[in-house]
């Protein structure tokens, strides 16, 4: 089955879709979807350096996220700068970083616009033992961290006040997103991983009534969009990732037909 190209693509899209789906949900309740975009551009910085130093690249785009992510955290804690500042600073800085250093690459042939936009259809069969070796350990945490991150979406005060530490829930759930980010960054590249992200779950948002239920449809539609963009994408000649997005954009604008659940009941109100 791995042995032709389309398959290994479907598998992996479909894989990855398990994962952003879970955690595209505390994107979306959280309002951290420009948090998003700035790792996704830090991505970028992250290929360059892994290049530059020869280190594996999924390794050296981990580590550069999650450098970024705690460069947040230090900076907000300073009280200068709004957060959204912050945000503009961190995303279009380590863009340009990135391409800088990749500029000065001359040395080695790098396909930018892969990187940009990703290439589900090259995926290797390596390739997804990664997504699902990563994607299983990142459910794996999610999972055990449900209730406490959970708790500090809905109320950082309750859960402090309940022993949780909303804080470390929050470094956990950016650790989570830098990990996702650098295995997804092939499939769909930096521009596209927050819309995998966002889209899935704000469907799914508007047809579920606990976040559980949010958690496995927001998956269900990311492996729909997946596999509704990858065969769009063999008829019509289109970008694999890109086309994985307007799938995905497609089914939401669909949504919008069908009655918002109540999610968190009276709760979503403030949010949530």
């Amino acid at each position: 089955m791995l042995s032709d190209f389309f398959s290994r693509a479907l598998v992996a899209g479909i894989g990855l879709a398990a994962v952003t789906g879970p955690l595209g949900c505390f994107v979306v309740w959280r309002r951290m979807a420009y948090f998003g975009d700035t790792m996704a551009h830090s991505a970028l910085l992250g290929v360059a350096l892994s290049i530059l130093l020869s280190v594996n690249m999924t390794l050296g785009v981990f580590a550069v996220a999650a450098l970024v992510a705690g460069a947040l955290l230090l900076l907000q804690r300073q009280n200068t700068l709004s957060t959204d500042a912050l945000l503009g600073i961190l995303s279009h800085s380590s863009l340009a970083v990135g391409l800088v250093i990749v500029g000065f690459l001359t040395q080695v042939r790098i396909d930018l616009m892969g990187f940009l936009f990703g290439d589900i259809l090259a995926v290797s069969v390596d390739d997804i033992v990664v997504i699902y070796g990563g994607g299983l350990a990142i459910l794996a945490i999610l999972a055990l961290n449900w209730r406490p991150l959970l708790a500090a979406t809905v109320s950082p005060e309750l859960a402090e006040a309940e022993g949780l530490r909303p804080e470390a829930s929050r470094i956990v759930l950016m650790l989570l997103m830098a990990l996702v980010i650098a295995i997804a960054m092939k499939l769909v590249g930096v521009l596209l991983i927050t819309s995998l992200l966002i889209i899935p779950a704000a469907t799914a948002r508007r047809l579920s009534a606990t976040p559980e239920m949010m958690a496995v449809i927001a998956a269900l539609l990311g492996a729909v969009a997946v596999v509704g963009g990858l065969f769009g994408s063999r008829s019509w000649d289109t970008a694999s990732g890109p086309s994985i997005v307007v799938m995905a954009l497609a089914i939401f604008l669909v949504s919008l037909a069908v009655p918002t659940a109540r999610l968190f009941g009276r709760r979503e109100q403030n949010g949530t």
